[in-house]
């Protein structure tokens, strides 16, 4: 008897019922790509024709998107299984940021505001610049503004290489992130650098600090790596993986989950680069998961490579792909395992800007003996409560089994 939670980063189905709040009503990442799809416009050599995610459908993604905006987007019809149990849920937490999603799903909701960076240029308080390059001696930073990612690294990256200064950024997210060559100023220098960051950006509430390494010679073959870092602060309470390592449960976690929950609670930990790698390491995982142990996972490449990049086809096609493969999840399964598919937040592709979009997730579940619909959950915390009362585990009061 064990339990997998599985995290599709950013896979939103339909805006949440404050997502105007946050300038997203209307929002819908999973409706909005399948919609491209049907009318063609998210062909190229990748994928082609309507939206093909068979195997999600029959976990019942397609009635979780009903319940969430009363319709089934296009191809997401279609018989549920027997054996899957299918819902939807809104977030509590304020803010659309990962670590509010993932810990809300793991039982904690986070009821506090996070810090932000102004949208300035500089837009990172000159006496933090000033004490990073003074404790960790480097001789200054370039960027100092909200940008792209991989836009910022194209533009900035033949500078950083030349001058030694790491190119530093943010979002609309709560973040500071750090981008710096692998080779020429080096891994272990760019995490120390974030680390120093992470306690210097504590009094100004900012959830994470993102280590961002690249290689390459030239901004037209600059390459963000596998080996991104996130240094977040811990969940404000006790989260289910905490749960379970108090009572000496087996925990494995893939991907970025280590790093979101500050290493508490998340036991082995399994890194790959991309959703395929991390499939491969999940699946890996569940042989050698232990009787009453947890499983937690995080695909990163829906958000990262195609959801904050606006890449709509390319977001369909790692759709697609991860839905191939569940067969093989499947198969790992034992009679009395808890399967749960979810979301943290969306990235409609759609959308304007490319910031995450504050949306409803499904919730996907395969588990002996039930099915059916679940219903609209309030909270994502509600898939904490279910692990828990499925691992017979100790655990507080938020949420509530379904």
């Amino acid at each position: 008897m064990r339990a997998l939670i599985l995290v599709m980063d950013s896979v939103g189905i339909g805006g949440g019922p404050d997502a105007e709040l946050y300038g997203d009503r209307g929002a819908d990442t999973v409706g909005h790509i399948a919609e491209a799809c049907a009318r063609g416009a998210a062909d190229n050599g990748r994928r082609k024709g309507p939206l093909a995610i068979p195997h999600l459908v029959a976990l019942g993604l397609g009635e979780a998107c009903r319940l969430a905006t009363g319709r089934v987007p296009p191809a997401l019809g279609g018989p549920v299984h027997s054996q899957a149990v299918f819902g939807c849920a809104s977030e509590l937490s304020k803010g659309k940021d990962t670590p509010s999603g993932h810990w809300e799903i793991a039982g904690v909701p986070v009821p506090f505001e996070w810090g932000y960076f102004p949208k300035t240029t500089p837009c990172f308080p000159n006496d933090l610049v000033e004490r990073l390059c003074g404790e960790t001696g480097i001789h200054g930073i370039i960027g100092n503004c909200h940008a792209s990612g991989t836009a910022i690294i194209s533009e900035l990256g033949e500078r950083h290489m030349r001058s030694g200064e790491p190119i530093c950024y943010t979002s609309a997210d709560s973040v500071f992130q750090i981008a710096a060559h692998e080779r020429t100023f080096g891994l272990e220098r760019l995490y120390s650098v974030c680390a120093v960051a992470r306690r210097l950006v504590d009094p100004l509430n900012i959830g994470r600090v993102i280590a961002r390494p690249f290689i390459g010679s030239a901004a037209t073959n600059f390459r963000r790596t596998g080996h991104r870092r996130d240094f977040s602060v811990p969940p404000p309470g006790q989260t289910i993986l905490d749960y379970a390592a108090d009572d000496g449960r087996d925990i494995v976690s893939i991907g970025k989950i280590d790093d979101i929950f500050s290493h508490r609670g998340t036991g082995r930990n399994r890194r790959g680069d991309g959703n395929d790698a991390l499939f491969d390491c999940t699946l890996d995982a569940i042989d050698e998961l232990a009787d009453g142990g947890l499983l937690f996972a995080n695909f990163i490449d829906f958000d990262t490579l195609y959801g904050h990049r606006r890449d709509i086809a390319g977001y369909a096609a790692a759709l697609e792909q991860f839905d191939r493969r569940v067969p093989e999840l499947l198969s790992r399964l034992q009679a009395d395992d808890l399967l749960i598919i979810t979301a943290d937040h969306g990235c409609d592709p759609t959308w304007s800007g490319t910031d995450h979009t504050r949306e409803q997730v499904p919730i996907l579940v395969r588990v002996r003996d039930r099915a059916g619909a679940i219903g609209k959950r309030n909270g994502f915390s509600d898939i904490a409560a279910t692990v828990a009362r499925h691992l017979v585990l100790p655990v507080g009061t938020q949420g509530t089994p379904f």
